[in-house]
């Protein structure tokens, strides 16, 4: 039994001492307006108190569709504080994905941002569970306004606390290898130490003024929400990532740190406006592996680069890329490749790890590939309502990641190939076999398969292999754009080569490394 004295973990305790220790400090930017750390606190516990008297019971899931906005940063907060678990939902989705997952998930109450109100409509009537849509903002929508929940709500004081750390705090939903996203469950005791992990690693302080490139959907962007808050810096929203903007936001509002994909660093590193921060700004950035190039090219603006390793599963980041000593004597080149390393457990997790099939460490000596392999308090609690997926996850006591990758002697693992067929495009997910159900659903396709191909500017794109049924001649852009009217359209496939047959092994399974092969040849961008 817990003794008394010791409380759960639980980053609600974060926005306490913010606006105990920082109450007048201004917490969040948006535009021109500013919100002291005070003020967000008491705005956290009159919308919790309105999810309340919503019917939002313990547990109870709320779904948001919103972009980087101050609506989304204060549901980290005030959902958890009602009792509830956050949803929140890649904008990115088409209306069909979004509904899936608020049926899913159970959510009773689902607040959608005015930009993003089209992609709800045409499958508002349709949530199974979802009592009462909430919109921020005006748009074509059938809605309750979010300052008619606002006024649900009393400024009654509620605990910044839990009684069970191990409580779900948040599901966030990947597709991982199936068709179907998966809801990764955080706990409140996981989400506390990957923040404090993040401002450990990033080297966030009350003075940090974090831009939010990252989005806050990705992994509950990466924990930082409550990280930042937890030592008083200031988050600066972005609704939408656009370089010129960054860069004027990071010489007028003094920006010091921003978390991104490669992709997102090569559209700064490359703006007109792009130049030396001679102040120093950290990055942090993953979602796909960042080639030296462009870690050396951030380097050269004055950045210091922050190279993190992570999944939906594993709150995101769980590796840091430590700068072994000595590399900073080293060509910039040298030091480059070195950082592009996934690294090291980040200060909170267990020790990562590089087995071969019976769970055994391979080798360290930067050439034996193995499955990376994590467990602890920074790997989820489970697939939500999915617990045969759960048991397959982390079956012989670790979560297996299905990235393949090396270890060396210095204890840096580095990524090599994935095991999983997923496309990591810009820093999102693609599931080729979504994509691939989605072509197959044309009438004139008999076979097909998706892989991914590099991109200059996305990492990743997916390109379709496609074998057409007799008398039929489609062309590439109408496959296209069939699947951009069934899924997201950074899903869709960027190009179609028509195949007579797809190679296959002798049991009939498609040999997609050798699709690859094919792809490689000729790149896209």
């Amino acid at each position: 039994m817990r003794p008394t004295h010791l409380t759960p973990l639980t980053p609600l305790a974060f926005l306490e001492r913010a606006a105990g220790a920082f109450a007048d400090k201004v917490g969040v930017v948006d535009g021109d307006t500013e919100i002291a750390y005070g003020e967000f606190a008491a705005e956290a516990t009159r919308l919790a108190r309105a999810l309340q008297a919503s019917g939002i019971r313990p547990g109870d899931r709320v779904a948001y569709l919103c972009p980087n906005v101050p609506e989304l940063l204060l549901a980290h907060f005030a959902v958890p504080l009602a009792g509830g678990v956050l949803v929140a939902i890649n904008t990115r989705l088409a209306g069909e994905e979004v509904r899936y997952i608020c049926d899913h998930s159970g959510a009773r109450l689902l607040v959608v941002d005015a930009e993003l109100a089209a992609t709800v409509a045409p499958v508002a009537a349709a949530l199974q569970t979802v009592e009462d849509v909430v919109l921020t903002g005006d748009a074509d929508l059938a809605a309750t306004a979010y300052d008619e929940l606002l006024d649900r709500g009393s400024d009654a004081p509620l605990a910044f606390a839990v009684d069970d750390e191990d409580a779900t705090i948040a599901i966030n939903y990947t597709s991982g290898t199936t068709g179907r996203p998966k809801g990764v469950e955080y706990t409140h005791r996981g989400a506390y130490l990957n923040a404090l992990a993040e401002v450990v690693h990033s080297r966030h302080s009350a003075d940090s003024v974090y831009l939010w490139t990252l989005p806050m959907f990705h992994c509950n962007g990466w924990c930082t929400p409550w990280g930042v808050t937890a030592v008083g810096g200031t988050h600066v929203c972005l609704r939408a990532v656009r370089p010129e903007v960054i860069w004027r936001l990071i010489d007028e509002r003094g920006i010091t740190h921003l978390n991104a994909a490669p992709t997102v660093l090569i559209g700064i590193a490359n703006a007109a406006a792009a130049h030396r921060v001679e102040r120093g700004l950290v990055v942090t950035t993953a979602g796909a592996p960042p080639s030296p190039t462009i870690i050396a090219q951030m380097t050269d603006l004055g950045a210091r680069v922050v190279h993190v390793y992570g999944l939906t599963e594993t709150y995101g980041p769980y590796t840091v890329s430590e700068e072994p000593v000595g590399a900073t004597e080293a060509e910039p080149s040298q030091r480059a490749r070195l950082l592009a390393r996934q690294g090291v457990a980040m200060v909170s997790a267990d020790p990562v790890r590089v087995v071969d099939d019976e769970l055994r460490d391979v080798p360290r000596d930067g050439r034996t590939m193995g499955e990376v392999v994590m467990r602890g308090n920074n790997v989820m609690k489970g697939y939500f309502n999915d617990p045969d997926a759960t048991a397959a996850a982390f079956r012989g006591g670790w979560f297996h990641s299905g990235d393949l990758g090396v270890w060396h002697p210095d204890g840096a693992v580095e990524l090599r190939d994935r095991a999983k067929d997923i496309i990591i495009s810009g820093g999102e997910n693609i599931s080729t076999i979504e994509v691939e159900q989605a072509i197959a659903q044309h009438p004139a396709v008999l076979e097909c398969a998706v892989v991914g191909v590099p991109h200059e500017t996305w990492g990743e794109r997916p390109k379709a292999f496609v074998v057409l049924k007799d008398g039929h001649s489609p062309s590439a852009q109408e496959l296209i754009g069939h699947v951009r009217g069934r899924l997201a359209r950074f899903k869709a496939p960027d190009e179609v080569e028509f195949v007579t047959e797809l190679p296959k092994t002798s049991t009939g399974k498609i040999q997609k490394f050798a699709l690859r092969s094919r792809a490689a040849a000729t790149p896209s961008g």
